[in-house]
């Protein structure tokens, strides 16, 4: 299930983060406890739909609190300490002008499981419950694994923005050569079609087609249009029209998803069909699941560019 994928990335790179932020704190090396404070405001935003800022950014060494939510009335305490101490601590510096708002505590790298069964000094009365108020790692992941699809998809998408590693780009090269193997050797549904490239403007049909979500990810992989132009040549050097039977089978799935779908959610299910269709493959030997999706992300955004999938913004018809 696409909902397993997702939430295995996000568990890992929550767990992951949590684990270097602790392990280089013993080291005395603090610069992502430092950028954590931005990943986890962005993050909450996403997370809560709140509307939270960074106070050094609007108040220079405020006590107690780094992050500020004035609409919602939310303060918010990042740390990578979770003790009864530190969290009394803040509570107990000069908050008098956040009466009425709503204290958070974030602890970035360590379990803070006893923390919520206990309660606090809360000298300035600030609206504050220990279970529902602090947080961490596994009572995030928590609350992820019940929300709805296209939430974890957001989640999904923004980790992989702020968290992802630069695969190196033999192995990129290496495993499209497998996919597209795979993929060659299915047996898509629809004939094939002539194989050319409309000229267009890439910008102008992301826009004609109301791809929002899916923008980010078409500017990201349109850089390795040319490395697949060239496992392409390479297949179909071999006599056989690789190349056009899995633009075809692309072109099989956006078509089979009709017009139902919101232009991005339809974007991401073709994503999500292919995937599918390689995992159930005969032929599929297993690669981790991140490269997987990479490769077929990549391969999507190739199929777009190639005006294979979605309008072309110049005839207003499919491409």
């Amino acid at each position: 299930m696409n909902r397993q994928e997702y939430f295995n990335f996000i568990e890992e790179k929550l767990s992951f983060l949590a684990f270097r932020i602790e392990m280089r704190g013993g080291l005395n090396i603090l610069d992502l406890n430092l950028h954590s404070e931005n990943f986890y405001l962005h993050f909450f935003n996403l997370l809560f739909d709140w509307n939270l800022k960074n106070l050094n950014t609007v108040e220079k060494n405020s006590a107690g609190i780094d992050l500020i939510d004035t609409a919602n009335k939310i303060i918010v305490q990042v740390s990578a300490t979770a003790t009864r101490q530190k969290v009394e601590s803040a509570l107990s510096k000069d908050l008098l002008k956040y009466s009425g708002y709503n204290f958070k505590f974030i602890s970035i790298s360590k379990d803070a499981k006893r923390l919520r069964e206990q309660t606090f000094s809360n000298p300035h009365n600030l609206t504050f419950s220990p279970a529902t108020d602090i947080f961490d790692t596994s009572s995030l992941l928590s609350i992820i694994s019940t929300m709805d699809i296209d939430q974890q998809r957001g989640i999904y998408n923004f980790l992989k923005k702020e968290l992802r590693s630069e695969p190196d780009p033999k192995k990129i090269e290496s495993n499209l050569t497998t996919i597209i193997k795979i993929l060659s050797k299915e047996d898509w549904s629809q004939g094939t079609m002539g194989f050319e490239i409309i000229p267009y403007d890439i910008e102008i049909k992301i826009f004609y087609n109301q791809l929002e979500k899916a923008k980010v990810l078409i500017d990201d992989y349109k850089v390795h249009y040319h490395r697949i132009d060239k496992v392409y040549s390479e297949f179909d050097k071999q006599g056989v029209n690789k190349s056009i039977s899995i633009l075809n089978g692309i072109r099989t799935e956006y078509l089979a998803l009709g017009k139902n779908l919101s232009p991005d959610h339809c974007f991401f299910s073709i994503i999500d069909k292919v995937i599918h269709k390689i995992r159930e493959s005969a032929n599929y030997t297993a690669i981790p699941d991140e490269e997987l999706t990479l490769c077929v992300q990549i391969l999507v955004v190739d199929a777009f560019i190639r005006c294979k999938i979605f309008k072309n913004p110049s005839g207003g018809g499919s491409c």
